[in-house]
């Protein structure tokens, strides 16, 4: 990549709103369910958003209710939270056991004793380098039984 190519331009998505990459973002893509992706951080977003292009999976990103709402509404095949993010995880959660698709969330290892309230209403819970190691495998494949 020269430094031409940098930074790297977004994926074309459609559903985009004009507030740009903080908005949801829907990938088009119709064979198969999204993966929902419940992050504020910028560095995972782009990392999230990338991965899934590469993957050919599509994605969308859920940072208020009524986003989760509507993104719960096309079945996902994954739910992926960041427990880090400051979210309002009691209602996340209850819309998540509503529609229960697998749920995989993140923290760091500083974090993980203030998070472990969370944890076992996750299917996998890992670290933010876990996470980062595993993605590509894991928005194909999913959690592993």
């Amino acid at each position: 990549m020269g430094a031409r190519d940098w930074p790297p331009k977004p994926p074309t998505l459609r559903g985009r709103s004009e507030s740009g990459p903080s908005a949801s973002a829907v990938m088009d893509s119709t064979a198969i369910a999204p993966v929902v992706a419940i992050v504020k951080d910028l560095f995972f977003v782009a990392r999230i958003r990338e991965t899934a292009r590469l993957a050919g999976v599509p994605l969308v990103f859920a940072r208020t209710p009524d986003e989760l709402t509507a993104a719960l509404a096309r079945k996902p095949r994954l739910a992926l939270i960041d427990l880090t993010g400051g979210f309002d995880y009691a209602k996340i959660f209850d819309e998540l056991d509503a529609a229960r698709p697998p749920v995989l969330a993140f923290t760091t290892h500083a974090l993980a004793k203030q998070t472990q309230p969370w944890h076992a209403r996750c299917d996998r819970v890992v670290t933010k380098e876990t996470l980062t190691a595993e993605l590509p495998t894991l928005l194909t494949e999913g959690i592993p039984s």
